[in-house]
């Protein structure tokens, strides 16, 4: 008898009986025949996944064999969802809402703008497409470490030294090495930010341009600088920045009909949110007996 009951053909039998059970208690008694129709519009939709998947038509056995798949994956997905299978599923509820979210993006890619409303969002929102100011300059490098207490003496021998060169001042030899390049071409000041600090890219972007100026401080030391050139920042006019506003206007359309949609939907809804039970505190052991 034991034996028996140890067979792996048993426990699956038990197993299986268990799961029709808890099937007829869930879908009733009475459940009649359900229909599935698979419709002419679903045939060429399968036949046109086929295609784009292997470059050609299928033929009629595979278009058979992919439309029996499909009724076989309407089935399950039907007794599934009969046997409450999609219920607290995470990942079904994640999908679920995203399709509903694809329900309204939809109703947000019919609107059209106009060149009226791209400028107005254009003027709404400077920053996202502000041309920042951009500098060619200069720079000589000197290093703490090597310099010592003679650093400010030797910054200000060397500036005098440079100012009296002007822009033709070679740099190659002057100052101490660094990995950074010494003369930049027209570069945004996020970039000199991000390679010399922020605080370096503000004290240079207040540089008058022709005369070396300095020093200035960085994260890797002290810098002598010559700006030769200057670009204001400036707000673009729409046409040269006309699909980068488009881009950004659907996206905050459909962000907008988002947030509507859900809140018609919350109308139908009452939300009552239970309050967490408070935390006991924890009994201190030390003292106990």
């Amino acid at each position: 008898m034991k034996r028996i009951l140890r067979e792996p053909l048993l426990h699956f039998l038990l197993l299986g009986a268990l799961l029709f059970l808890v099937y007829g208690l869930v879908t009733g008694p009475h459940r009649g025949p359900e229909e599935i129709v698979v419709t002419r519009g679903r045939i060429e939709h399968l036949a046109a996944s086929f295609t784009a998947i292997w470059q050609r038509k299928p033929t009629e056995t595979e278009l058979k064999g992919l439309v029996d798949d499909w009724v076989r994956e309407e089935i399950a997905t039907r007794e599934a969802m009969a046997l409450g299978l999609d219920q607290d599923d995470t990942v079904i509820r994640r999908r679920l809402r995203q399709k509903l979210d694809f329900v309204s993006d939809d109703v947000a890619a019919l609107a059209e703008p106009t060149d009226a409303d791209l400028n107005a969002y254009l003027q709404a929102h400077p920053e996202s497409f502000r041309v920042e100011p951009r500098l060619t300059f200069s720079q000589v490098y000197l290093d703490p470490e090597r310099h010592g207490e003679n650093l400010a003496r030797e910054a200000a021998r060397l500036l005098a030294q440079l100012r009296k060169a002007g822009s033709k001042a070679d740099i190659s030899a002057l100052g101490d090495p660094l990995l950074l390049e010494r003369s930049f071409q027209s570069a945004p000041t996020s970039d000199i930010a991000k390679q010399f600090g922020e605080g370096f890219a503000a004290e240079l972007a207040k540089v008058s341009p022709g005369q070396w100026e300095g020093p200035i401080d960085s994260g890797y030391g002290l810098h002598l600088v010559f700006v030769s050139a200057r670009t204001e920042g400036r707000l673009p006019d729409l046409a040269s920045v006309h699909d980068a506003v488009r881009r950004e206007w659907e996206n905050a359309q459909r962000l907008e009909a988002n947030r509507k949609y859900y809140e018609d939907l919350l109308k139908r809804y009452t939300v009552t949110i239970e309050s967490p039970e408070p935390v006991k505190p924890q009994e201190n052991p030390v003292g106990r007996h």
